[in-house]
């Protein structure tokens, strides 16, 4: 990752924090591997990413009261916005950064942006994220109070997903950073921590992660949620 891209979410994030909004998001993705070095700090852990994307959560739009207007907020740093797909999805675009908002999707869904007047922009609804903000973490980034979800449910959460994936490469990715964060939950003594979250979930959740793990041979693992 390359130190530009990584001082520019840093910005983000601490611009959010400011204006009182970073309270009530949790970032999801791929930028929570490098941050989970500070939850790992005791065991090896190797982390390295190379994406534009940050995926910003709303796990409860209705509990977002302050009014802020993210595009011009962050106008000054070259975000500008992007419009996606004929529904109209916007994204806040920068040559480093794509800044992506979500809602979880409940009941028979949504076809169409989730809008979030309150922040100026909408918001894409996807399943399968309560589940990350069930279980949440906060860790210090550069001096700002982050929420993200606990590696467990971030680990698991990939691995359920992944076969959904289009994209064969992003599909090996995401089960490869899986595998690893779970490698470090181990290895950090949290062995219950994985079984726990395991036990919780739906059975046909349970098939998908197990199929995965086994198909790579991740006996160890496979071991913990037994």
């Amino acid at each position: 990752m390359e130190k530009k891209q990584y001082d520019l979410c840093i910005e983000v994030l601490r611009r959010l924090e400011k204006v009182k909004v970073l309270n009530n998001i949790v970032l999801i993705g791929s930028w929570c591997i490098p941050f989970y070095k500070e939850y790992f700090s005791k065991v090896a852990y190797i982390s390295s990413i190379r994406t534009r994307d940050i995926d910003l959560l709303v796990p409860n739009p209705a509990k977002i009261k302050i009014k802020v207007d993210l595009p011009n907020l962050l106008k000054d740093l070259g975000f500008i916005v992007g419009f996606y797909g004929r529904k109209g999805y916007i994204k806040l675009e920068h040559p480093e950064l794509i800044i992506e908002f979500l809602v979880p999707e409940r009941g028979r869904g949504i076809d169409k942006p989730y809008p979030l007047t309150q922040l100026g922009l909408n918001a894409q609804a996807l399943r399968f994220l309560d589940f990350l903000s069930a279980n949440l973490i906060r860790l210090n980034i550069e001096g700002v109070s982050v929420s993200l979800p606990h590696p467990v449910n971030f680990a698991l959460h990939k691995l359920i997903i992944s076969p959904r994936r289009k994209n064969s490469e992003k599909t090996t990715k995401d089960r490869e950073a899986a595998i690893k964060i779970l490698g470090a939950v181990i290895d950090k003594g949290e062995t219950e921590a994985i079984k726990e979250v395991f036990d919780s979930i739906p059975k046909k959740w349970q098939r998908k992660i197990s199929n995965v793990l086994n198909e790579f041979k991740e006996f160890e693992i496979i071991k913990t949620l037994r």
